[in-house]
């Protein structure tokens, strides 16, 4: 029978028995310095700082259970031989499915932190494991190690460290392996091993290394080891390997003594501590500190901060408290407590993307390290709600990617704003990416109330990559720089604003030969990328139509708050054709050749001059806009099934074919043509509600943790897509995407239909949770596979949005131009007993905890607000109502020193 996962403690803390008989698990530890961990239940994983710059071999998921150089703790005890501590032997490995293992293996994590406990009836010893990356300035990551004699007899034996130290790149890890390690300079120090290349190795110019790697070590009592085997061959010895080293199986081999150094090896470091005899019930305790520092970092500071088992515990309880601190400022208590530790979990995931990319865990995405372009707004979506400081800062930077033909920088620099040309000479370019800041920008304004965020000036990106990438500017070189600039060689800048407008205008006139927004590279669904010259997105043109509409209700906004008028570049006045040249949106010829007059007036540089532009004018433009293709959404893209329901063709294919509808295959559906037709107003209530059964009937499968990406189309399309040649099920073909999943939610619970958001929200909860089925640890992962096991765990975009849904929509704690909503979607089932629901969050930089009473338990839509009260003061309501706004000023007036009880009363309408 497979164990479970079940949370010991009110702060998330879990234990899952028998974790080592579950393929794929990891855990991540990070911290703020720069290093990222990954460790499963056997300790394999790795540790780096960055993808060049790993100090164990680099692993993918497949190598968990494939590669034998995991961090190992082993003993070699008097009259039983080599056992690991770790789980890590030859012959425990061999034991795990003959039915001799006497070995029982528990797992209990934290945020942040990993302990595995392993008890051995033979040879009688209990090893408990803790893992953790202090809160600290230094990259490296803690091991303790900690050892106890459960037997009646003494046990004497000799214990030695053994963590694998790749110490470079992981472009290295098959390209110059050997060569590479020819860099290696060794060196035996007291209390451990350091490596430091010589050189960083790169064909197209090496450079000097002035990073050191190390493995340190020392018992409880901050007592050096006595001896080293710093070369990995001779560790093993010949004919050996990892799982059964020479050094540890004979022992009799001497290590060498601190002072030595070598060149020119793989390096391990294998630190040999004195032998023991532990009595009964007697313990002892070793500190492994592990990771790299630049050289003028002592190493014994290293030794002095972390080196013995009191330091350690510090540690420990500093690392607790850190991560406590760090998601104090979102919580949830519902009906389910189970539910409500999850999402502490949750929580966490867009904290750790920011920290580690998209590259940094055993399952990943991109693989050489950093953000994509989506990960900067979505990951912010979550900041705004889970954590203090300057988001508007990090949100504003993240505007000088933006390109003036509307597309985007695509690599990302580590410092905020940074952006790099294209190194890859791929020119590619997702139309999505256009309309991901103008959502995360809409939250943050809401919260804040800032309008006048819409109106700093911000450079643009400038790079060789021009008209969406489709042309090179052949007078553009490096040494230009990556700041767009005027014919008079000034750097450009606009407001936010006009960045906005840029993303947005560029793509309405970008259509293809169905008069829909181009599908270029591919849009959210990577996977469809095979369409670049006849395909088209209806899906992100229904986006791109509610987006124009909310900025044309945003510059209503400014004007409402007094501005009359705002300035942009004269060559967007091409875009704004309302206002001075109208074109006919019917006529595709026309809009294709307004974008080509705009791009080739911003193609090198742009004249510098700025026009103003009235308010009033600039909203009608863009609403007349949005209306257009809203409605020409609705008339062309619906498909009707004789049984009733119906549903939007998302796509366009790159033979100029629907992609959706009734096929001789099957029915033909994805989940995005939908999410973005409700969640932008195109479809209508009664689409909606034919949308819905649609949804339903074709996408819905409770055994894969909910709704479908698509349907099965059954055919490897090379017309539309890499994803059809996946197999059905898994990532973008089909399988329980999690991110799409949780927009679906989000946009049905924007259109009032809260019983099927929450239906999905749950669904996806009870999947993660179910874990002989998923075999994950708590939290939300990118997609659910074709037997429903959770992949691509904790960096995932999904877990944003899943925030933010549960938040403002769900509980309806949102911003409302500033000022605090409260229009509750919640049913029945997520209020406790005593008919309560309640979050804590921040608003106006002041911590409140809002509580709805349900005595009544009535679902939405029966019930609305009829009192509310501010730390027992009463707020004056002029009618029940389902939604209540409070002034901003009201929140603000509020000590800033303690949590605030907001609580608002349900009863029947």
């Amino acid at each position: 029978m497979v164990q479970t996962w079940k949370f010991i403690d009110k702060h998330g803390a879990f234990e899952l028995p028998d974790a080592h008989h579950s393929s794929y698990l990891y855990f991540p530890l990070v911290n703020e310095a720069g290093i990222m961990s990954s460790i499963s239940p056997i300790l394999h994983g790795d540790i780096k700082s960055g993808h060049h710059t790993f100090l164990t071999p680099p692993v993918s998921v497949e190598d968990l259970h494939n590669s034998r150089a995991s961090r190992n703790f082993w003993l070699h005890i008097e009259n039983v031989g080599a056992w690991s501590a770790t789980g890590n032997a030859a012959s425990q490995i061999a034991h795990k499915f003959s039915g001799k293992e006497n070995e029982q293996v528990t797992l209990r994590a934290g945020f942040l932190w990993h302990q595995i406990t392993r008890k051995s009836k033979q040879p009688g010893l209990q090893a408990e494991i803790t893992n953790l990356a202090p809160p600290s300035s230094d990259q490296v990551e803690l091991m303790q190690v900690r050892l106890t004699n459960t037997s009646d007899q003494p046990i004497r034996f000799t214990a030695t460290a053994a963590i694998p130290i790749f110490g470079r790149s992981a472009d290295n890890l098959r390209d110059h392996r050997h060569v590479t390690s020819l860099l290696h300079r060794i060196t035996c120090t007291k209390y451990g091993i350091q490596v430091q290349p010589t050189l960083s190795f790169d064909e197209r110019g090496h450079h000097l290394n002035h990073i050191r790697y190390f493995v340190l070590g020392a018992e409880s009592d901050g007592a050096p080891p006595e001896g080293f085997f710093p070369i990995l061959e001779d560790f093993i010895g010949e004919g050996g390997s990892l799982d059964w080293p020479e050094a540890v199986v004979q022992p009799v081999r001497d290590c060498v003594p601190a002072g030595q150094s070598f060149e020119g090896y793989e390096a391990i470091g294998g630190l040999r501590f004195r032998e023991v005899n532990l009595l009964p019930g007697q313990a002892c305790t070793y500190i492994l500190i592990m990771g790299m520092t630049s050289h003028e970092t002592s190493l014994q500071r290293l030794v002095n901060t972390y080196g013995s088992q009191a330091k350690f515990a510090e540690w420990l309880e500093k690392t607790k408290t850190y991560w406590q601190r760090r998601l104090e400022h979102l919580d949830f208590q519902s009906g389910n407590v189970q539910y409500d530790l999850w999402l502490k979990w949750v929580s966490l995931q867009p904290i750790l993307r920011r920290e580690m990319g998209n590259s940094f865990l055993p399952f990943h995405d991109y693989g050489r390290g950093g953000r994509g372009w989506r990960d900067l707004w979505q990951d912010i979506l979550a900041l705004l709600i889970i954590e203090s400081g300057a988001v508007d800062q990090m949100l504003f930077e993240n505007f000088a990617g933006v390109r003036l033909d509307g597309s985007n920088a695509t690599i990302i620099g580590n410092r905020p704003g940074e952006f790099k040309a294209d190194r890859n000479n791929i020119p590619r370019v997702w139309m999505d990416h256009g309309a991901w800041p103008l959502l995360t920008t809409l939250l943050y304004i809401d919260q804040t109330g800032d309008l006048d965020f819409l109106l700093r000036n911000q450079v643009y990106f400038k790079d060789h990559l021009i008209e969406r990438a489709q042309s090179t500017d052949v007078h553009w070189e490096p040494s230009q720089g990556t700041l767009q600039r005027t014919r008079a060689g000034d750097v450009y800048q606009g407001t936010i604003l006009e960045h906005l407008l840029v993303q947005h205008l560029t793509a309405f006139f970008n259509v293809g030969e169905h008069n829909h927004i181009k599908l270029e590279g591919a849009d959210w669904n990577d996977g469809m990328d095979m369409a670049a010259q006849r395909g088209e997105s209806v899906a992100f043109s229904a986006l791109y139509a509610s987006n124009i509409k909310q900025i044309s209700q945003l510059v209503q906004e400014l004007r409402n708050s007094g501005h009359e008028q705002v300035e942009v570049a004269a060559e967007i006045r091409l875009l704004l054709d309302t206002l001075q040249h109208p074109i006919d949106y019917r006529s595709i010829n026309d809009r294709q050749q307004r974008l080509r007059e705009y791009f080739a007036a911003v193609s090198h540089t742009l004249s510098g001059e700025k026009v103003a532009i009235p308010l009033a004018d600039l909203a009608a433009d863009l609403a007349a806009k949005a209306e257009w293709m809203m409605a020409h959404i609705r008339e062309q893209e619906w498909i009707s099934h004789q049984d009733g329901y119906g549903w939007f063709n998302g796509y366009y294919d790159n033979d100029g074919q629907r992609l959706e509808g009734i096929h001789p295959n099957g029915v033909r559906i994805t989940l995005t043509g939908q999410v973005f037709t409700l969640m932008g107003g195109v479809a209508t209530d009664e689409q909606a509600d034919k949308i819905i059964q649609a949804v339903e009937r074709l996408l819905f499968d409770p055994g894969v943790g909910g709704y479908r990406l698509n349907s099965n189309f059954q055919e490897v399309l090379l017309n539309m897509g890499r994803c059809f040649g996946f197999a059905y099920g898994h990532k973008e073909n089909g399988a329980m995407f999690s991110h799409m999943a949780v927009m679906y939610a989000y946009a049905l619970y924007q259109r009032g239909f809260a019983k099927q958001a929450y239906k999905a929200l749950e669904q996806i909860y009870r999947q993660s949770v179910d874990f002989p089925i998923s075999r994950m640890y708590p939290g939300i992962p990118e997609y659910f596979n074709a037997r429903g096991r959770g992949v691509y765990t904790y960096l995932t975009g999904s877990a944003s949005w899943y925030l933010l849904t549960l938040l403002t929509q769900a509980f309806g704690v949102r911003g409302q131009t500033g000022d605090l909503a409260l229009a509750p979607k919640l049913v029945a089932e997520q209020f406790d007993a005593k008919g309560q629901a309640s979050v804590l969050t921040r608003f106006a930089d002041r911590r409140i905890q809002v509580i709805f009473h349900n005595t009544e338990k009535l679902n939405y839509g029966d019930y609305r607000i009829v009192r509310v009260t501010i730390d027992g003061d009463e707020l004056l309501l002029e009618n029940p109502a389902e939604s209540v706004r409070i002034a901003r000023q009201r929140i603000a007036a509020l000590s800033p020193d303690q949590v605030h009880e907001i609580r608002a009363w349900l009863g029947a309408k």
